[in-house]
């Protein structure tokens, strides 16, 4: 029931935000999961919700920003699936709580100041490699979140083209985790077994997030993503 709660309320932030699912997908499960067993289940669920968005909203991609950001992730990528394979569970439960509280944080001082401003090719890359890595490792692309955000108009424009790196990113940990182990049979049956949940999420995300206030769904993510890393942290450290 836990899975299927995680799978419903992070494909519902999918649908309204464009991002955040892998926080909060991977916020629920990590008290009783290792991200070894998390990140390929939310991998295979979170795929063709991309390929979804991607194409609804394809009339808004920008492909110097979108292409330029894909080809930095996957430099990332590679070194946080070895970290995902062969690091101690503990301390990535730990570092992915610091994570969280400090992406939740940056977002909500976003918010209060949304005005878009130009940024560096040295920022670019920064963003891009440390995403990748934390791609590899979790799935998390809310660094990617936070860059699009600045550089793009509105809505539709950052959930096309967060959406169009995803994919790309996607696709090379789709084929790194079959080749290292992490991606399994009994994975896929458990994505498979989601799949109703994940598409039930995204469908209703995707029709409130014509009638809802996205700034409102926004704050209340942040404040749920902070809580969540905190809890994480603490639980582990008393350990």
């Amino acid at each position: 029931m836990i899975w299927m709660a995680a799978s419903f309320l992070a494909f519902f932030v999918k649908g309204l935000c464009g991002f955040a699912n892998t926080l909060v997908f991977t916020s629920i499960l990590s008290f009783g999961s290792n991200n070894i067993n998390i990140s390929p289940v939310e991998l295979l669920l979170g795929y063709p919700t991309n390929i979804i968005l991607a194409y609804k909203e394809r009339n808004s991609i920008r492909w110097e920003i979108c292409l330029t950001l894909a080809a930095l992730v996957i430099l990332g990528s590679v070194p946080g699936i070895l970290f995902l394979k062969n690091g101690d569970s503990r301390t990535i439960k730990i570092i992915f709580g610091f994570l969280i509280v400090l992406i939740g944080c940056e977002m909500f001082f976003r918010e209060r100041n949304p005005k878009k401003t130009e940024q560096s090719k040295l920022l670019l890359g920064v963003i891009g490699i440390l995403s990748g890595v934390l791609c590899g490792l979790y799935g998390v692309g809310a660094l990617l979140g936070a860059y699009i955000s600045r550089v793009t108009q509105d809505s539709h424009s950052f959930k096309a083209n967060i959406c169009v790196v995803f994919l790309v990113e996607n696709t090379l940990r789709i084929v790194l985790y079959t080749i290292w182990g992490i991606l399994t049979w009994p994975v896929l049956l458990q994505a498979l077994r989601l799949s109703p949940w994940m598409l039930a999420g995204l469908l209703c995300g995707m029709a409130c997030g014509g009638r809802l206030d996205e700034r409102i769904v926004k704050k209340a993510v942040i404040v749920m993503l902070i809580v969540s890393g905190l809890a994480l942290i603490f639980n582990e450290l008393k350990v």
